[in-house]
């Protein structure tokens, strides 16, 4: 019996170093994943106002930010499936996958970005928000042609998402913001059609009133 209470002991001593361990890292990442958030979000603010460098700048610091976390939970795998790991990931995601749609470039993969799947796929999904806006942005500046291209990788997106039919404990979520992106796909859809119907028929009232 005095073994087996050592024995005990030791385990839980192991256990302790573990926890404390693990306590640690995580103390360490929680401010990486607010900054990589708060620098996502700037990002995309960059965007909005076509300020491309400046986007880049943010994003490169999330890059570093995400790097830095990595490292740090390195031997504590649990961590990196943890809330605050996957929102930064998201968010990040996001602000990538919105950048590359707007400029005409490859979108860059979730390997090349360093995050989950899933994460990914929620950014990718939150994108679709952040394209309304460019997309009503464009329709206010008269730019109907911008938003028409806007919104067919909109569908794109939401395209490949309904086909993302996986546990909500893998996703994280997917299928809330999938049934989100169709609400504000149809949405967009909507406004963009009464957009190009009456920039249509401005053109046809300018027509008649030069008699031509």
């Amino acid at each position: 019996m005095k073994n087996q209470s050592n024995n005990l002991q030791e385990i839980a001593e192991g256990l302790r170093q573990d926890l404390l361990t693990n306590d640690a890292a995580r103390e360490k990442i929680l401010p990486l994943c607010r900054e990589s958030i708060r620098h996502s979000a700037e990002a995309i603010r960059a965007l909005h106002r076509h300020e491309y460098n400046a986007a880049q700048e943010s994003l490169n610091i999330v890059r570093d930010l995400l790097k830095n976390a990595r490292k740090t939970i390195s031997g504590c795998e649990e961590l990196y499936y943890t809330g605050y790991m996957h929102d930064a990931q998201k968010e990040y995601s996001e602000a990538c996958i919105m950048q590359a749609l707007i400029k005409d470039e490859n979108l860059p993969t979730n390997q090349a970005l360093g995050v989950s799947a899933s994460a990914y796929l929620n950014g990718m999904g939150e994108t679709v928000g952040e394209l309304r806006r460019y997309v009503l942005d464009a329709m206010r500046k008269g730019d109907v042609a911008s938003g028409e291209n806007i919104l067919v990788k909109m569908d794109d997106i939401y395209s490949i998402l309904i086909t993302m039919d996986f546990p909500d404990t893998l996703t994280h979520g997917l299928r809330r913001t999938t049934d989100m992106v169709r609400g504000i796909l149809e949405k967009t859809r909507g406004d963009l059609t009464l957009a190009i119907r009456e920039d249509n028929l401005v053109k046809k009232l300018e027509v008649w009133e030069r008699g031509e």
